[in-house]
């Protein structure tokens, strides 16, 4: 199922955008330098020579390989960039031969069961920076991530996650292709950001992957010893299925709305406008704002002020903070020569961007 990247995939494999939230963890750790004594005792005195290391203070009387190097790996965790991970990374692949991470992993999976996801998403975190080509880590963390948002609160912490999240789902189906489970996740991101034609197009190929025709592939993956069989894997396959393909005979409306909103930023209005009308007087539909946002931007883009007005009215009704839609009433009252009415709306845009910095600090204080 792993994959090896190339040296030019492996410098971005995960980004720093959720570092704020992990490396409070940094504070469990002492750095100091390894005498050369016990440098030239495990052979590693050009790695870590005059480089201060990781020590857990809970762990200070019990000095071993392997403490050292699940120390180093937190580090890494918290900080891919830190100043010496590329050494820390030396250390563990000479001193492990590339058999650390699986027990990384599992470590991640224990904490995950228990609820720590933030911990848990370190160590994953730290597993994809060590070895960047092992779908399975990056299939951990993406998981790792998705659970921090689920549980999480505040807008800064919810977003940096989520969005950690969809981009190593994306970046996982293309590593491995054939990783099933890689396309569930990543469907259902799509479709919690609306992105409905992504999630039909990701959906369709988590369904191929998973027909019987693939069963005997998956099978030859479990892990000898394991108590998986193929049984469990076609039950668990077959529930997947059900709900996924509950999913798509739902999202054969949504995905014509959203090429007509393709329409729409393409430029063609009136293509758009003939496409989204027919959803003002369905009531499956009708409740959606960007329905009528993008009613909007086309009619004011064709001189239809009047109906462009409605529209933006109709996003605020259902959507009351949204700026854009304000921005599209400013635009028609200056065009009104309505003063007033651009001012009541400048205000507006005034007051919501005021609270959600508030909510922002407020939210995200105990996460930073």
């Amino acid at each position: 199922m792993d994959k090896k990247l190339n040296k030019n995939e492996m410098k971005a494999v995960t980004t720093n955008r959720i570092k704020d939230y992990l490396l409070p963890f940094m504070d469990e750790y002492l750095f100091d330098q390894l005498t050369d004594d016990y440098l030239d005792k495990i052979e590693m005195k050009d790695i870590l020579s005059g480089v201060p290391v990781p020590f857990k203070k809970t762990e200070l009387a019990n000095l071993t390989g392997i403490n050292l190097a699940r120390s180093m790996a937190a580090v890494i965790g918290c900080d891919p960039e830190f100043e010496h991970a590329t050494a820390y990374k030396e250390f563990i692949d000479r001193a492990f031969r590339g058999e650390f991470v699986k027990p990384l992993i599992g470590e991640g999976l224990d904490l995950a069961e228990k609820g720590e996801f933030k911990r848990a998403c370190l160590l994953f975190r730290a597993a994809v920076n060590i070895a960047p080509e092992s779908s399975d880590a990056l299939y951990c963390y993406a998981r790792a991530c998705r659970d921090c948002y689920e549980t999480g609160e505040g807008e800064e912490y919810v977003g940096r996650f989520k969005a950690e999240s969809l981009e190593s789902f994306e970046r996982l189906t293309m590593m491995a292709p054939d990783f099933e489970m890689g396309y569930y996740y990543l469907g259902y991101a799509y479709l919690n950001l609306g992105l409905y034609l992504k999630a039909k197009l990701t959906f369709d190929t988590f369904m191929s992957l998973t027909d019987d025709a693939h069963l005997e592939e998956a099978a030859k993956r479990i892990p000898e010893g394991s108590s998986v069989t193929s049984a469990a894997i076609k039950e668990e396959w077959d529930n997947l299925r059900k709900e996924v393909s509950e999913w798509l005979g739902k999202l054969d409306e949504p995905v014509k709305i959203e090429r007509a909103y393709n329409e729409v930023l393409a430029g063609r209005y009136e293509q758009g406008i003939e496409l989204l009308e027919p959803y003002i007087d369905d009531e499956a539909y009708n409740k959606w704002w960007p329905l009528y946002y993008y009613l909007g931007i086309s009619y004011e883009s064709i001189g239809k002020t009047e109906r462009a007005e409605w529209a933006y009215r109709k996003v605020l009704e259902l959507s009351p903070s949204n700026i854009d839609a304000m921005d599209g009433m400013i635009r028609i009252a200056k065009e009104k020569g309505d003063d007033e009415l651009a001012a009541k709306y400048e205000e507006k845009i005034k007051v919501v961007e005021r609270n959600r910095e508030e909510d922002r600090a407020s939210k995200n204080k105990d996460y930073n």
